[in-house]
C-alpha cells in the first residue's frame, strides 16, 4: 500500500475507531490484568491498531506469548504524549513536506516549542513503552519486542535469534496495519 493511502487509512481508523466485547476479550486472553492496564491507557486509535496487529499475527498462526503481548502494547509509550489525529497529520506532513531546516526553525518558535516538547515524547515511545511494560511485570522478551519494534533490521538471515525472528514478524505486520 502506497505511503499516503497507508497514513490516509491510519487517519480514518483513529478517528472511528470503537473497541466492541472481542476485542476487550483478546486483550483480557493476552495480557495479564497490569498489562491490560497499559493497553487501556492508549488512546483509542492505537489501541485499534495494536488490536489488528495481534488479528494479523494470529491469522498468521503466530503463538508466542511475549510476540503476541508486544503486537498489543508495542505503542503503548505513545500515551506519554497523546496526540490527536489531527496533530498526527501534520506531524507526519511536516516531515514530509519541509526540509530539516525549516523543522529546526518552527522548533524554535515559541507557540511550537511546547508541541516540539511533545513530538519528542512522542517519538521515544518504544522506549517509554518498554520501560512501562517492563514495570508491569511483563516478560523481558516482551520488553525487547517494544523497545525495538521500530529498529531498522537488515535482510533477513538464515539463522536469527528468537528475538530477531519474532521482531521481524512483529514488524510485519505493524507495517500492513
Amino acid at each position: 500500500m502506497s505511503g499516503w493511502r497507508y497514513r490516509w487509512r491510519q487517519f480514518r481508523w483513529a478517528l472511528g475507531a470503537r473497541i466492541r466485547e472481542e476485542d476487550q476479550a483478546l486483550v483480557a486472553r493476552f495480557l495479564p490484568p497490569e498489562a491490560q492496564a497499559l493497553f487501556w491507557r492508549m488512546p483509542r486509535g492505537d489501541q485499534r491498531h495494536s488490536l489488528a496487529v495481534l488479528r494479523t499475527l494470529l491469522e498468521w498462526g503466530e503463538t508466542h506469548p511475549a510476540l503476541l503481548q508486544a503486537a498489543l502494547l508495542h505503542d503503548v509509550g505513545k500515551a506519554a504524549a497523546p496526540l490527536s489525529p489531527w496533530e498526527r497529520a501534520l506531524l507526519v506532513l511536516t516531515e514530509a513536506l519541509c526540509p530539516p531546516s525549516w523543522r529546526r526553525i518552527f522548533r524554535q518558535l515559541p507557540l511550537l516549542r511546547r508541541w516540539a516538547a511533545r513530538v519528542q515524547r512522542y517519538r521515544a515511545h518504544p522506549e517509554i513503552g518498554a520501560a512501562w511494560a517492563q514495570a508491569a511485570g511483563c516478560d523481558p522478551l516482551t520488553v525487547a519486542l517494544i523497545r525495538r519494534h521500530q529498529e531498522p533490521l537488515g535482510p533477513p538471515q538464515l539463522e536469527e535469534d528468537l528475538e530477531t525472528r519474532l521482531l521481524r514478524r512483529l514488524q510485519e505486520a505493524d507495517g500492513r496495519n
